[in-house]
C-alpha cells in the first residue's frame, strides 16, 4: 500500500491510499473554496449521562445531487470535485461538514472506489483488502490526534438509512469521549472479569460457536453470527477469532481472510430479500476500544452488520419503545434469521 496526503484548497486533509507502490498523486485542488466553518459543540445530557453533537451548519450539506455532480467521484471531464485526481483506488478526507470538529473530535470520509455506480459487496478483494488498511491507517493516525478517545469506522448504505450521497462511501468518528453503546459493553465485560475471572466477549464466541444455529459463516480467523438478543431484523456480528482491541492489533492472517469473509456477508445481505427488492439498506459499525478507557484490555474489536428492512417492503421503525425507552422489539427470530442467511450462500 502506498499512502499520499495532501491538502485541498480550504485547507482539509485528503489522503490516497494505492495498491501499486508507483502511483504518483499530484494533481491540486483548483475550486475556489472559503475555509471551513463549523458550529460543532458537544453537550452533556446530565439526566442520562451521554453526549450530544450540535452541528448547526450541516443544514446546509450536500443533498442527493445528481451523478454527474457527485462530489465524491474524481475530477474529470473538466468537472471538479473533493477529490483532485481523475482516478483513485481508496480515498479519505476531512469532511467538510463534519459533525465532530477541532477539539470536539474529527470526521473523516471514505471512498471505497471511484465507481460511482458500485457498492462495498462489488469490489474486488484486493480493493476491500485496501479499505481495511485505510481504517487501521486512520484508526493509528487519530490515535496520536489530542482530544480523540475512541474512533469509529462505518457505512451506511441506502436512502433509507438516510444517505444523502450515493457514491459508495463511509465515514471515521473521532470522539472526544468513550460512546455510550462502548461504555455499556466496558462496564458488562469488566462486571464479568470480577464476578469469573473470564473474558465476556471470549465467551459470547464460544457460546455461538458451541450453539452453532446462529452462525452465519466461519473461516480460520473470522466468526459471523446473529447474536442471541439482536436488536435488529438482520444482524450479524463479526469476529477474529483472536481477539484483540483494535484494528491496528491484527495480525497478518486475520488481514488476509478479512475481505472474502466480509464480501461475502455483504452478498448475502443483497440476496436475503430477492432480486425484486431495491438493495438492502444497511449499517456496518467496527467497535473499536477507546484509546485509554478502563477495561481496554477486555474489548474485542468486531464488526456490527445490521439491516432495518425486516421483510420485503417493510422497514423495522424506531418508534415509541425503542426510541422512547431504548427497548427494541425484533420481529424476526434471530435463529430464523441466521438460518436465511446461511441459504442465500454463494
Amino acid at each position: 500500500m502506498k499512502k499520499t496526503s495532501t491538502r485541498l484548497a480550504d485547507g482539509r486533509e485528503l489522503v490516497y491510499y494505492d495498491s501499486r507502490d508507483d502511483v504518483v498523486r499530484d494533481a491540486a485542488d483548483l475550486r475556489p473554496l472559503d475555509a471551513v466553518s463549523t458550529a460543532s459543540e458537544i453537550r452533556h445530557d446530565v439526566l442520562l449521562g451521554d453526549s450530544v453533537a450540535v452541528a448547526s451548519h450541516r443544514q446546509g450539506r450536500t443533498y442527493h445531487p445528481p451523478a454527474d455532480e457527485c462530489p465524491l467521484c474524481p475530477s474529470r471531464d473538466g468537472r471538479l470535485s473533493e477529490i483532485p485526481e481523475p482516478d483513485y483506488d481508496v480515498v479519505v478526507f476531512e469532511n467538510r461538514f463534519p459533525s465532530l470538529a477541532g477539539e470536539q473530535g474529527r470526521c473523516e470520509v471514505v471512498c471505497f472506489t471511484s465507481d460511482h455506480d458500485a457498492s462495498f459487496a462489488d469490489i474486488s478483494e484486493e480493493q476491500a483488502g485496501l479499505v481495511l488498511e485505510a481504517w487501521t491507517d486512520r484508526t493509528a493516525e487519530l490515535a496520536g490526534v489530542p482530544g480523540v478517545e475512541q474512533v469509529f469506522c462505518f457505512e451506511n448504505r441506502g436512502a433509507e438509512i438516510g444517505v444523502t450521497l450515493q457514491h459508495p462511501h463511509g465515514q471515521i468518528y473521532g470522539y472526544p469521549f468513550t460512546t455510550p453503546r462502548t461504555a455499556l459493553m466496558l462496564r458488562s465485560a469488566t462486571a464479568h472479569r470480577e464476578s469469573t475471572g473470564g473474558n465476556l466477549f471470549d465467551e459470547v464466541v464460544a457460546r455461538e460457536r458451541a450453539e452453532g444455529s446462529r452462525v452465519v459463516m466461519e473461516g480460520e480467523h473470522w466468526i459471523a453470527f446473529v447474536p442471541y438478543a439482536a436488536h435488529w431484523p438482520y444482524e450479524v456480528h463479526l469476529y477474529p477469532t483472536r481477539r484483540v482491541p483494535d484494528l491496528r492489533a491484527l495480525d497478518d492472517a486475520a488481514r488476509t481472510e478479512f475481505p472474502r469473509m466480509y464480501l461475502e456477508l455483504l452478498r448475502r445481505f443483497d440476496r436475503i430479500f430477492g432480486d425484486a427488492e431495491p438493495p438492502t439498506p444497511y449499517i456496518a459499525a467496527w467497535h473499536q476500544a477507546p484509546f485509554t478507557a478502563p477495561g481496554r484490555d477486555d474489548f474485542a474489536l468486531h464488526l456490527e452488520l445490521f439491516t432495518i428492512r425486516r421483510t420485503s417492503g417493510k422497514l423495522k421503525f424506531l418508534a415509541g419503545s425503542e426510541s422512547g425507552m431504548s427497548v427494541f422489539i425484533n420481529d424476526v427470530p434471530p435463529e430464523a434469521a441466521a438460518g436465511r442467511l446461511r441459504e442465500v450462500a454463494s
